[in-house]
Formats: structure tokens, C-alpha cells, sequence
């Protein structure tokens, strides 16, 4: 079984640019550029991994991973919050939030990587 990651950020460049390079490891990748897009996607594909920009337009990073943590088959799904935003209280608010990682933009590729073959 591929493993299912869906990426959701507003900077559709860095978006692509991060699907594409995972698509060549094997991944089944898909994207949403704004808040309610990545909640919807997720509902569709059921990702095993969402990485989520926190500022996007529409719903915010927050919102979308606390909605979907409400959703059982999300409970486990593996969400990790991608920001430009770095401080303890950043951190903090993404834990509450049900983010189980904070990675800090801009975000070594090997992390990603790293990240999704813990799984």
C-alpha cells in the first residue's frame, strides 16, 4: 500500500515543488492551497500524512488539524504543521491544536523525508 500524503499550503510553487519530489519517491501525493481545500481533500483521500501550512487563506492551519482530529479516521493520521512561525508560543498553539510536529520553514527536505519513513 502507497502511503498518502496530502500537502496543503497557499505558495503553490513550494507546494508542487515538495509533491513532485515526493511522487519520485514513491509517494501518492496530493495538494490544496487554502484552508477549506485541505480539509475537504482530506476528507476525500484520507491521508496518512498531511503536512499543513499554518497561514492560508480561508480556515488557518489550526482549525483544519483540530477539525480533523475530531474525525476517527483521522485521530492517527500523522500531521505535521509547516510555518514560517518558530517561537514557543507558535509551538505551543500547534500542539494544542493536534499538530504531532512543528517544522519551521524553510523546511530541509531530508526532514520530510526522514519524517515519512518513520512511519
Amino acid at each position: 500500500m502507497s502511503c498518502r500524503v496530502l500537502i496543503a499550503d497557499d505558495h503553490v510553487d513550494a507546494a508542487i515543488g515538495l509533491a513532485e519530489w515526493l511522487e519520485t519517491m514513491g509517494y501518492e501525493v496530493y495538494t490544496a492551497y487554502d484552508g477549506n481545500d485541505a480539509l475537504d481533500t482530506a476528507r476525500r483521500v484520507k491521508p496518512d500524512v498531511l503536512l499543513l501550512d499554518i497561514t492560508m487563506p480561508g480556515l488557518d492551519g489550526d482549525e483544519v488539524c483540530r477539525r480533523l482530529r475530531q474525525e476517527p479516521w483521522a485521530r492517527d493520521v500523522l500531521i505535521a504543521a509547516v510555518t514560517g512561525y518558530s517561537g514557543a508560543e507558535d509551538r505551543r498553539r500547534s500542539r494544542e491544536a493536534g499538530f504531532d510536529h512543528h517544522l519551521v520553514k524553510p523546511v530541509d527536505p531530508r526532514k520530510i523525508r526522514d519524517l515519512l519513513q518513520s512511519l
